[in-house]
């Protein structure tokens, strides 16, 4: 493991200090000269896998330290700032595990938006991006996880999902 420069250790402690885990580039302009100096460092802090990038604007800064006996947030919350909490909604054996209808542990988050498909890792946790419409997303309804709103399939939704996966 690479070790931190000077500035690259004021970032990551200024972060952890104000509990910023997740945050924008911008939010570290007061930190850094100009422009050009912020790149280079989000760069590098990405290569020595003290940041991962969540979205075109989003990190997700990796903790020296476990905070409240965990290493990382909640994949739910991950999710949600990956999405911006916006127009998304998760599903699938996620959303069956949080309703209790399975004791099976989910592989993987699905999430179901209207903007973004595809899989990605985030720290040993994939996230399963499927397309869906506007009125689709009408079926993930607000739950309450740690200290924020996700957005989950309704459990009489998941019930129909688990037994069309019968």
């Amino acid at each position: 493991m690479e070790g931190l420069s000077r500035k690259e250790v004021e970032i990551t402690s200024w972060l952890e200090f104000y509990n910023k885990y997740f945050f924008s580039a911008n939010e570290i302009d007061q930190l850094t000269k100009n422009k050009t100096q912020r790149y280079n460092i989000v760069k590098s802090l990405m290569r020595k896998n003290r940041i991962v990038k969540l979205n075109k604007d989003r990190y997700y800064l990796i903790t020296r330290k476990a905070k409240s006996g965990r290493w990382t947030e909640h994949p739910f919350i991950i999710a949600d700032e990956m999405c911006n909490s916006g127009d998304y909604y998760i599903g699938g054996y996620a959303a069956s595990n949080y309703w209790k209808l399975t004791d099976q542990i989910p592989m993987q988050i699905d999430i179901y938006t209207t903007k973004r498909q595809g899989m990605v890792k985030i720290l040993n946790t994939r996230f399963m991006f499927h397309r869906t419409t506007k009125k689709g997303l009408s079926r993930g309804g607000f739950e309450k996880i740690e200290d924020r709103f996700v957005r989950i399939l309704g459990k009489d939704e998941t019930k129909k999902w688990m037994k069309s996966k019968k």
